[in-house]
């Protein structure tokens, strides 16, 4: 008898559908999987048995084939024991033969019987909705999850005599219905009304935030640049439902979901260790697994103390930051995640700190300096759109009772700068200004005279790059959009080009 059910497996974010066949032949009693499969899934013949028995369905007493097609794919995880058992059931005769023709099925089983939550099921599920299926069988951990996608009835179960039992007519999962619109309470994010003076560092996170721009600080420790940068996400553009969505499923894959929130509604915010490796960063791995910069995708990366990460980590973030997305080449094969991220690092100005601090003395000899500065290399720099150096806080402005502006009338600036962006470029595919190409440059970064001639000084005191050149462009433009210009002006131009803080001559 042989008995054919739909699952889905993951080739990094990627879904893509696989047929479980179980053919039950005369012979010996032999469980074998064909298929490639990885070391999870041929180890699904045990879990698979047990559950069987432990449920009292028993195992049948015959040659059991299990053939996961396509072939030529190698096929990973624990998602196929579900419908491996359901499939060994349907061809005993045990479940209604076809009762699972406009189903997808997919959960981990454990030796009792009970159905485990796996990881991905998002994409699964958007892969199971583009393929035309109408049911989606999920663990009930994963359910809110896949409801997130419109158009499919989600069968949540938590056992596999649950799952028999509505098959063979019984009492059946309650589907559940899409909830795209659930959005828990929002947690308290540290407010920049909290930060005392650093007018300068303020005025950056709002730009960088307004065009989702790069970001470097530069000060001596205690300044404030890692309080300003956790402060960041709170006068952040919300997120649009494309934009969490293609976030959540990158989530989902890495198992950072979280069960309460199946659709991320904050942007994500990553602050890897400076001890992070390559893969950890970028991605890839014996687990194919999304790096830091994919999970920071439509959200912020925080470095602190950039020199401190190591030089071919840093290095790695060069294709991303360029391309929006990162690919991973292996002997075998090829993975590409999505990476649209803001880069938000900060550093000390020299290895002791206090190099150009008003109050405390630098002891650091200036090829110490030019050393640690050239951890990061000049193409890194290149593509970090603001560069900005702050002061140490004056004591005497701690002490002030006065409230700074709070972040939520900044991400209201923020926010309809992000509008006028949408307006003039959305038609071409594009969400901000940090994204634009040489084309949009050309048509929205236009200069009159007096532009052209202070941005040609520009270039020639401080050697910029051609990469430097548009990246000031680009965030004239955001400037612009912040004032609710029309045009860029003198004023708008000048002021990021003071953002390049290190094209500036080296001590």
């Amino acid at each position: 008898m042989l008995a054919c059910i739909s699952s889905a497996a993951l080739i990094g974010v990627e879904a893509y559908r696989v047929e479980v066949e179980v053919d039950l032949g005369r012979g010996m009693l032999v469980f074998s999987t064909v298929g490639l499969p990885a070391g999870a899934v041929c180890e699904a013949k045990t879990r698979v048995k047990s559950a069987l028995e432990n449920c009292g369905y028993g195992f049948p007493q015959k040659r059991v084939t299990v053939n996961l097609a396509p072939a030529h794919i190698r096929k990973e995880g624990s998602a196929f024991d579900l419908p491996i058992a359901l499939g060994i059931l349907e061809a005993d005769g045990k479940i209604p033969a076809g009762c699972l023709g406009d189903a997808l099925i997919l959960g981990e089983l454990s030796l009792d019987g009970r159905v485990r939550a796996l990881r991905g099921v998002l994409p699964l599920a958007a892969q199971a909705q583009r393929l035309g299926f109408k049911r989606l069988m999920v663990p009930a951990d994963n359910a809110a999850e896949a409801a997130v996608v419109e158009g499919l009835e989600i069968l949540a179960v938590d056992h596999l005599a649950a799952a028999v039992e509505a098959l063979n007519g019984g009492d059946n999962p309650t589907p559940l219905a899409p909830r795209t619109a659930l959005k828990p309470a929002a947690p308290r994010q540290p407010d920049l009304a909290e930060v005392k003076g650093q007018l300068i560092a303020r005025r950056a996170l709002e730009i960088a935030a307004a065009g989702q721009h790069n970001l470097l600080l530069i000060g001596p420790p205690g300044a404030g640049k890692t309080m300003l940068s956790r402060r960041l996400p709170s006068i952040l553009a919300p997120m649009t439902f494309s934009e969490r969505l293609e976030a959540s499923m990158l989530a989902s894959v890495a198992g950072t979901l979280r069960p309460d929130e199946p659709l991320l509604h904050a942007r994500p915010f990553r602050a890897p260790h400076h001890t992070v490796s390559e893969a950890a960063l970028t991605g890839g791995g014996p687990n194919s697994r999304p790096g830091e910069v994919s999970l920071a995708h439509h959200g912020v990366l925080f470095l602190d103390e950039l020199p401190e990460f190591r030089r071919s980590a840093l290095e790695t973030l060069r294709q991303p930051l360029e391309d929006g997305e990162v690919t991973v080449s292996r002997a075998k094969q090829s993975l590409t995640y999505p990476a649209k991220f803001m880069l938000v690092a900060s550093m000390n100005p020299c290895p002791c700190g206090y190099y150009g601090h008003p109050r405390r003395p630098c002891d650091c000899h200036p090829t110490q300096i030019q050393k640690y500065r050239a951890r990061i290399s000049g193409p890194l720099l290149d593509r970090i759109d603001l560069q900005v150096a702050i002061d140490p806080v004056d004591p005497k402005a701690l002490r002030r009772r006065e409230i700074s502006e709070p972040s939520a009338q900044i991400a209201a600036r923020v926010a309809e700068a992000r509008q006028r962006q949408a307006a003039r470029l959305s038609a071409r595919g594009i969400s901000c200004n940090a994204h634009m190409g040489a084309k949009e440059i050309r048509e929205d970064c236009r200069l009159n005279g007096e532009g052209e001639r202070l941005l040609t000084q520009a270039i020639d005191k401080l050697a910029l790059s051609a990469r430097a050149h548009d990246r000031i462009l680009k965030v004239a433009r955001t400037i612009a959009d912040l004032a609710a210009a029309e045009d860029i002006a003198e004023v708008h131009l000048a002021e990021a080009i003071q953002y390049r803080q290190l094209d500036r001559a080296q001590p």
